[in-house]
């Protein structure tokens, strides 16, 4: 990535990480107007960087929702898929 993408991704995170220890996601709207008046290309690239992370981030967690149904269906003795045999 370049030097725009690298710093609003890093700022993304700890924006991310804020929010999620705070609650303040008031503060992501700050940020972007800070941004904005500064550099639509960095505006962008932050909100870019949000989006992708917050969408990984949901599907991550619905895939771990999955797995963990997975396996209690497993532990209860249901037939699950199996990895195929080895030739």
């Amino acid at each position: 990535m370049g030097v725009t993408e690298d710093l609003a991704d890093e700022l993304a995170l700890k924006v991310i990480k804020y929010v999620d220890a705070s609650g303040d996601d008031g503060v992501i709207s700050e940020i972007v107007g800070i941004l904005g008046a500064t550099s639509q290309s960095a505006e962008e690239a932050f909100l870019t960087s949000m989006r992708v992370r917050r969408a990984n981030m949901a599907a991550r967690a619905h895939l771990l929702n999955r797995v963990k149904k997975f396996q209690e269906k497993q532990g209860a003795g249901d037939t699950a898929p199996k990895d195929p045999p080895e030739t």
